[in-house]
């Protein structure tokens, strides 16, 4: 279990260090190193990385760099989306859904691979788009109610080249957002999952929570002394190496799977 809670404080300065991302190494922690299912492991992947995201943005909040009016833009579809995909999450087995978690690594690795996103001042001289920014919103959020993962490397580029935001806005705006998606989702999980008489492991929550708020406290501070481009690339490589090795492991019991799998797909 030390494994874990090393993965624990792992998500928290990944968080803190990169301002998105993190919440992407939240599924793999809980289904490889606590060997939780993966319906679990990707319902209370949403309460921690919801809990991370809400301690994350108060101090933005109280610097008052949240745009509202971009959290009513991108998040009432984000959370409607959320809702709608954990909704949808009956219909697709576990590992089905870790396959596709799969895939959104590797699509946020191909992100940070990017040279840093566009600067403010260019920014803000985008017309906002509230339509393209509520549809982004949406699609999002059903991605992840599917997967369990906050989407910030898909948030904040739509807040700075949709909305016009400068990147001190949009960081802090996402978080929140983030946060309020990530609740919705696990709300609706816990009533998905109770119907197939799975219950939530409320103390790995609580714990995995907390070390991770702790650590993405010390990632903020560690951050402003390191280079953020050569992070996100290292932690881009990191992504990729853990996408294949999920599809890897996964692919097969797809190709091949067990009557087991198959009843609780049917059910």
């Amino acid at each position: 279990m030390i494994l874990a809670w090393i993965g624990a404080a792992l998500i928290g300065l990944s968080l803190g260090l990169l301002g998105s991302g993190g919440s992407i190494l939240t599924v793999p922690v809980l289904v490889y190193l606590v060997n939780e299912p993966e319906k679990l492991a990707i319902a209370e992947s949403l309460a921690i990385v919801g809990a991370i995201s809400l301690f994350g943005a108060i101090p933005y909040a109280l610097k008052r760099q949240i745009d509202w009016r971009s959290v009513l833009w991108f998040g009432i579809p984000g959370v409607a989306g959320t809702y709608l995909g954990a909704a949808l999450s009956v219909y697709l087995s576990g590992v089905a859904q870790l396959m596709l978690f799969a895939v959104v690594m590797l699509l946020a690795a191909i992100m940070m691979f990017r040279p840093g996103g566009a600067q403010p001042e260019a920014a803000t001289n985008h017309k906002r788009s509230p339509l393209k920014i509520g549809a982004e919103g949406l699609v999002v959020g059903v991605l992840t109610g599917l997967v369990g993962v906050g989407g910030g490397f898909l948030i904040i580029p739509a807040l700075v080249l949709l909305g016009g935001l400068p990147m001190s806005l949009a960081v802090g705006t996402s978080l929140l957002i983030i946060a309020a998606k990530s609740f919705v989702g696990f709300y609706k999980y816990v009533h998905v999952l109770g119907e197939q008489n799975l219950s939530m492991n409320w103390s790995l929550i609580l714990i995995f929570a907390v070390i991770g708020i702790l650590g993405s406290f010390l990632g903020a501070r560690v951050g402003r002394k390191v280079s953020n481009e050569g992070l996100r690339r290292g932690f881009a490589a990191f992504l990729v190496v853990m996408g294949v090795y999920v599809l890897a492991t996964n692919v097969p019991k797809v190709l091949h799977p067990s009557p087991t799998a198959e009843a609780q797909l049917r059910h």
